[in-house]
């Protein structure tokens, strides 16, 4: 029968009760680097405020491209991913997301080749007429300026 005094962590050796074994461990915190970045308190603090207004901005800068043009669904997940190293909402929202771009490509691959194919085709040619349309307006106000 396990001593109830002591727990027993996944992660790590057994620890005695009260001494934060209920608390549970950062995903990082066994690696190297998070432990020397961790090492003193003020170095703590100065590394948690460079990772969150690093990866805020990177997630900041995908929201935005959510409606500009732009990789936004490559920055909001690195923008969470850098922000996972020192926050945890940071890593179950990105554990969220990849479930839902599981389940994404789970969907797609489902379809019937037909479907996939044919909508690829009118994504391109949606792509090819913005791009069209684009350089038509570009052109036609350059006109109208040097008129």
């Amino acid at each position: 029968m396990p001593d109830p005094a002591r727990s027993q962590q996944a992660d790590g050796p057994p620890r005695a009760a009260g001494d934060g074994a209920d608390e549970p461990v950062h995903p990082f915190a066994r690696t190297a680097l998070y432990r020397r970045l961790h090492a003193h308190p003020a170095l703590a603090v100065a590394t948690k405020v460079l990772v969150t207004l690093v990866g805020g901005a990177v997630l900041a800068a995908g929201v935005v491209m959510l409606v500009t043009p732009g990789p936004a669904f490559v920055l909001i997940p690195l923008g969470l991913a850098i922000l996972a190293t020192e926050w945890r909402w940071a890593g179950r929202l990105l554990a969220r997301a990849r479930r839902a771009a599981e389940r994404a490509r789970t969907r797609a691959m489902a379809m019937d080749p037909a479907t996939r194919r044919r909508r690829s085709v009118l994504a391109a040619l949606a792509l090819a007429g913005a791009v069209a349309a684009g350089v038509a307006l570009t052109l036609w106000l350059r006109a109208a300026v040097l008129i």
